[in-house]
């Protein structure tokens, strides 16, 4: 399995807190605040390839600031 290092993440679009893409039992990606816990949806992979095309996608999903926010309220 490849690792995520080439991919940039920007800082949290809510509390500018670190991103980390994180794996979900071998089967979904998504990318979360290590701070607040906002995070994108989770996307679901099938091989090698096709995991690190939806790493890609998540990262720039997560820079666009698309997020969903665990607050009360959001």
């Amino acid at each position: 399995m490849h690792d995520f290092d080439d991919i940039e993440l920007f800082e949290c679009p809510r509390c500018h807190g670190p991103g980390l893409i994180q794996e979900e039992n071998g089967w979904c990606l998504y990318v979360e605040c290590l701070d607040c816990g906002c995070h994108t949806a989770e996307l679901p992979f099938h091989s090698e390839e096709e995991r690190q095309s939806v790493a890609r996608h998540l990262a720039t999903t997560w820079n666009l600031g698309k997020v969903i926010s665990p607050a009360i309220g959001d």
